[in-house]
């Protein structure tokens, strides 16, 4: 929201000056819907009040910082509309004040903003459109979606406000858990990991042959189904792009088992195209949530040349299953009495673009 104003704004070190006079809640134009109005307001729990500029002078807020703490959170320009709300104002003392007392940097503020943004715009267009559009079929002929939603929302706010914040507890507590473990500052950043790609096979000639609902059901059942097996056998989802995930893990057996249930259980669904899975270990770098580096460019190059329903893994991960005793170091020298998980079969050297000479190694379960 980048808008200029005709005054200065004080900065939060100034002297307190009066604040500025609250306008009367915006009158809707004539072009709004006033049930659309309504439901926005019960969403946002108040009226339309203030105009950017009005919302950071009343936060203490420089308008070049407010209007970055807007941007980063995805939010349009609106230039001089009055389309803020209390609530405005308090979500940028909040920021400010975390940089003024020192508990974050303006940079990590602006991130923060970023991150929190973004995963909600996410998160909101999904309960949009996979949840309520179906939940607000008008019952009766006559009846519009909006006259069904605002009872609905009414409803459901409350309890999936409650559930979000339960969610983000849990997963905050589980990432807090990670860094503390980290043994330095750099590891916190720089950390050692198994990344794994899984990627569906013909996708794009599915996209040229399938109906739209029909491909939309296959990427969801696709995502759906790769997101528990990540999750319940210990391993992050990182993100979706569709015909791919992206997963990591802290060790890899746990990459190991995930690549491998991953081919299994869409293996099982008819409907389901082949899978291909690569993993690497090594060091990446983490960063809002997603992960860079050659150990990912290198699990993404072992995924495009893996055979179809098959997993691939890199000689780093290989060493490590082999020091962990889940893999024999070859099957001539395994020893018959250990009870070893996974089997390795190493495959032709080859050179891969940007990464030089890989060997390849392909990862089955003992005995399979």
């Amino acid at each position: 929201m980048t808008v200029a104003g005709p005054d200065p704004v004080p900065t939060p070190g100034d002297p307190p000056e009066d604040p500025p006079p609250r306008d009367p809640p915006e009158e809707p134009d004539e072009g709004d819907d006033p049930l659309a109005l309504r439901i926005e307001q019960l969403i946002l729990g108040a009226e339309r009040q203030y105009t950017p500029f009005q919302a950071a002078r009343a936060a203490g807020v420089p308008m070049d910082l407010a209007s970055r703490f807007w941007r980063a959170m995805g939010f349009p320009d609106i230039g001089q509309a009055k389309a803020l709300t209390e609530a405005d104002v308090l979500a940028l003392r909040r920021l400010a004040g975390m940089v003024e007392a020192g508990l974050l940097s303006e940079p990590m503020a602006i991130q923060v903003a970023r991150s929190t943004g973004q995963t909600t715009a996410r998160l909101a267009d999904w309960q949009i459109d996979s949840f309520l559009e179906g939940l607000t079929e008008p019952p009766e002929p006559g009846m519009t979606r909006t006259e069904v939603a605002y009872p609905l929302v009414e409803l459901l706010l409350p309890e999936l406000q409650e559930f979000l914040v339960y969610v983000w507890r849990r997963q905050l507590a589980a990432s807090t858990g990670r860094v503390v473990q980290a043994q330095d500052d750099a590891e916190m950043v720089d950390r050692r990991l198994a990344v794994g790609f899984a990627d569906l096979v013909g996708f794009t000639r599915l996209t040229r042959r399938l109906e739209e609902e029909q491909l939309g059901e296959l990427v969801e059942a696709f995502e759906t189904t790769a997101a528990d097996q990540v999750a319940a056998h210990g391993g992050r989802l990182i993100k979706t792009l569709g015909d791919e995930v992206l997963f990591a893990a802290d060790d890899a057996g746990t990459a190991a088992e995930i690549g491998l249930r991953l081919v299994e259980t869409l293996g099982e669904d008819p409907m389901m195209p082949e899978l291909r899975v690569g993993i690497a270990f090594g060091t990446v770098t983490t960063r809002m949530g997603d992960v860079f580096g050659n150990t990912v460019n290198l699990a993404s190059r072992l995924t495009s040349i893996a055979p179809k329903d098959m997993v691939l893994v890199d000689g780093a991960l290989r060493e490590e299953l082999t020091a962990a005793r889940l893999a024999p170091r070859s099957e001539k020298s395994a020893d018959a009495a250990e009870a070893y998980r996974f089997a390795l079969q190493p495959l032709y050297q080859r050179p891969v673009r940007g990464l030089g000479i890989v060997e390849p190694w392909l990862l089955t379960r003992r005995g399979a």
